[in-house]
């Protein structure tokens, strides 16, 4: 294997990654803005491969035709459909990156198999993701499947993180690595997924808050799901539960963090990849923190709700990474450039 071939899997595989990262804000994008049903059908838009730029292109019972189960859907908004749509076509283009990632590992299988291998389970992956896709649009966009799916990405693209980062070849001194360092970043990478669970259910209570007022009082919200009576059509009580533990288990992740990042700093050399990642990774617990108090202050801004899930989906990358700077078993002396 030729260091041209690895130079270039890495490379693709870097790319596939950001990529992934920005199928999940667009995914973000759609959901804060509605957008999830602006396409009623699957893999098709109402009916077509290109959807429609008004309403005179569809049939006059185009609600009826398109029912998902027992629910109507809404009308057609141009930009909500077209905001899905978008979503799905980067969607397909990001299947088109892993397969391509899996075609340029397998000059791998002679020197790491795995590499090559959980490149193959990646792409199978996305397959499975477009097939939850369907099953999300034919739930009417039910909020647990919307869970797994956004799960499933993470998985998707953590996958791809640990292949990419194997298939280097980093200074990793294991003597110097403390057992609590691993601690601190196995604590991180478990509470990051804890926030990204509770804060779907989170952004679940919105989503009826915003069914219940027909999208007023934004600014009340919070306060209502919080006191878990702001009306009587529903009980918030759960959420309301949910939502402070979300919140303030994000100054438990500063806390490990900062001291995860005070461990390494003993350790590992301002030049290391831990020390840098554990930089940026103060930064995006910073502006999460931040993110997450706009959206408690300011009434819950649209385009804030998809940053937020941006970032969050950020830390549990760079969390991963660290992960597997920290547990790895392989000692070498020089990254390959």
């Amino acid at each position: 294997m030729n260091n041209q071939s690895e130079k270039r899997f890495r490379r693709f595989g870097i790319l596939t990654i950001a990529s992934v990262f920005f199928l999940i804000l667009v995914g973000g994008l759609v959901r804060s803005t509605g957008s999830g049903m602006g396409c009623p059908d699957w893999p098709k838009c109402f009916g077509t491969w290109i959807p429609p730029t008004d309403a005179s292109q569809l049939p006059a019972n185009y609600k009826d035709i398109y029912r998902v189960g027992e629910h109507e859907i809404a009308d057609f908004e141009v930009y909500k459909t077209w905001i899905e749509y978008v979503n799905r076509l980067i969607g397909v283009l990001i299947g088109f990156f892993i397969f391509l990632t899996m075609f340029f590992a397998i000059p791998y299988l002679k020197k790491d198999k795995t590499v090559f291998y959980l490149s193959l389970f990646a792409f199978l992956l996305v397959g499975f993701q477009g097939w939850l896709g369907s099953l999300v649009v034919s739930s009417n966009l039910a909020h647990w499947m919307i869970t797994i799916h956004m799960l499933v990405a993470l998985l998707i693209v953590g996958l791809l993180i640990y292949t990419i980062t194997r298939s280097q070849d980093f200074v990793i001194e294991q003597k110097e690595t403390k057992p609590k360092l691993k601690i601190y970043a196995t604590l991180l990478l478990i509470l990051g997924l804890f926030q990204t669970v509770s804060g779907t259910q989170v952004r679940e209570a919105v989503d009826i808050m915003e069914k219940l007022n027909d999208g007023a009082n934004r600014n009340l919200w919070i306060e209502g799901i919080i006191s878990g009576n702001l009306t009587k059509a529903y009980d918030f009580g759960n959420y309301g539960i949910t939502f402070l533990v979300h919140r303030s288990s994000s100054l438990l992740n500063l806390l490990l963090v900062i001291l995860l990042f005070a461990g390494i700093k003993k350790v590992f050399d301002r030049n290391s990849s831990l020390y840098k990642s554990l930089l940026a990774i103060i930064l995006l617990v910073a502006l999460q923190i931040f993110s997450g108090k706009v959206l408690e202050i300011m009434g819950l801004p649209k385009y804030v709700q998809s940053l937020h899930l941006f970032i969050g989906s950020l830390i549990i990358g760079a969390y991963l990474y660290v992960c597997i700077l920290l547990y790895t078993k392989v000692k070498v002396t020089k990254l390959n450039n």
